[in-house]
C-alpha cells in the first residue's frame, strides 16, 4: 500500500508537468498523472513526465474522460477507430512514465432517462479495452462514477463475471454522489481494487481536504475496510482547486493520511 496525490489536485494551479515536478520536489511517494488534453496523450509527453517524476512511483494515468472514452463503445466505426488510436497514445504515455494502471470511466449516461445496460454486449467491448491495455503492460482500472455506467451497486459484479483481467478504482466521492454505500462497494470490488481516490466533505456537504478540521469522513473505518480485502494499491488524494487555499495545505493533508494509513495497514 502506498499513499500519494493525483496531479488533478493541482489542476488550475500547475500544468501537468509542473504538478508532477512539484510532487517530486515534495518527496511524495506515488502519484496519479491526470492528463489534461490531446497533446498529452502520447509517448512523447510520457517521456517528458518521466524526466521530472524523480523518485515518485506513478501508480496510474487518468484522462479527461469525455474527450474520447465514450466513443470506444461507439457503433460508428470511424469514431471508434479514432478513439482507440487516442487510447493507444494514452497507453504509450502511461508506459513511458512507468504507470501501472489506467484509470477508466468508460461509457457515460449522457441522457437523463431510464437505461438498462446489456452486460453481455458491454463486457465484450470493455474486454477489447482491457486487451489493448495489456499490450502496453498497463491494467485497466475501471472507476465508479456517478454520471457513468458504473454508478450503481452490482455493476462491477456483473462486469467481473464477463471479463478477464479487470482491475478497479474506488472513488469515495463518486460513491457518495451515486448514493452507494462505500463499504458495500469495497466488498463488491474486492481484491480487484488497485487505486483509491479520496477526498472529504464538511458537515454542510462542501468539499474539503481529507483529515482537515472540518472533514467528516471516517478514514480510519475506510482504511480498515480496505485492509480487510487485502488492498495493496495506492490511496491518492484527489482534491479540487477550491478545497484549499495554500498548496502546503495539500501536502499537510497527504502526510496526515499517510500516517493514518501506515498505522492501519502495517499492524
Amino acid at each position: 500500500m502506498q499513499v500519494g496525490i493525483s496531479t488533478a489536485s493541482l489542476f488550475g494551479r500547475r500544468s501537468t508537468l509542473g504538478a508532477l515536478e512539484l510532487l517530486a520536489d515534495k518527496n511524495i511517494d506515488c502519484a496519479e498523472v491526470f492528463l489534461e488534453s490531446f497533446c498529452e496523450y502520447n509517448k512523447r509527453f510520457g517521456k517528458k513526465l518521466n524526466k521530472v517524476k524523480g523518485k515518485v512511483c506513478i501508480n496510474s494515468v487518468h484522462t479527461l474522460t469525455t474527450q474520447f472514452e465514450p466513443q470506444l463503445f461507439s457503433a460508428n466505426l470511424v469514431a471508434k477507430k479514432d478513439s482507440f488510436d487516442i487510447l493507444k497514445g494514452t497507453l504509450a504515455c502511461a508506459k513511458a512514465v512507468g504507470a501501472k494502471n489506467y484509470t477508466f470511466h468508460g461509457g457515460v449516461n449522457f441522457k437523463k432517462m431510464p437505461y438498462t445496460l446489456n452486460f453481455d454486449k458491454y463486457a465484450k467491448l470493455v474486454q477489447d479495452v482491457i486487451d489493448e491495455c495489456d499490450r502496453f503492460g498497463v491494467n485497466l482500472a475501471y472507476e465508479n462514477v456517478h454520471w457513468a455506467h458504473s454508478s450503481f451497486l452490482g455493476f462491477f459484479t456483473e462486469l467481473k463475471k464477463r471479463t478477464s483481467g479487470l482491475k478497479t478504482t474506488l472513488d469515495i466521492k463518486q460513491a457518495r454522489l451515486s448514493g452507494i454505500d462505500t463499504k458495500a462497494l469495497i466488498k463488491e470490488m474486492g481484491d480487484s481494487i488497485v487505486t483509491v481516490h479520496i477526498s472529504d466533505i464538511d458537515s454542510l456537504g462542501n468539499m474539503c481536504l481529507p483529515l482537515s478540521p472540518s472533514g467528516t469522513t471516517d478514514f480510519n473505518a475506510l482504511f480498515s475496510q480496505l485492509a480487510e480485502v487485502d488492498f495493496k494499491g495506492a490511496i491518492l488524494l484527489e482534491s479540487y482547486f477550491s478545497d484549499y487555499t495554500e498548496i502546503d495545505e495539500l501536502f499537510e493533508s497527504y502526510q496526515k493520511i499517510k500516517d493514518l494509513a501506515n498505522g492501519i495497514f502495517n499492524k
